[in-house]
């Protein structure tokens, strides 16, 4: 019982944290969601699959790449 409230307690923690620096942000946005900008999750050079920029595309994701 008392690891199942350390844990629910931990979590809590975790959520308002998120919910604060969703808060705390302009307009609500986390930087850097864009993950062909990330060279450790795009390693073969592919498109973002949510804009369709390229990793030589320095930007974020607010829109479409046309």
């Amino acid at each position: 019982m008392k690891l199942l409230l350390i844990t629910i307690a931990l979590l809590a923690i975790a959520f308002a944290g998120i919910a604060i620096k969703i808060w705390a942000k302009k307009d609500g946005k986390f930087a850097g969601t864009c993950a062909s900008q990330n060279p450790y999750l795009n390693k073969e050079g592919e498109a973002c699959s949510f804009c369709g920029k390229m990793p030589d595309e320095i930007g974020d994701c607010n829109t479409k790449n046309e």
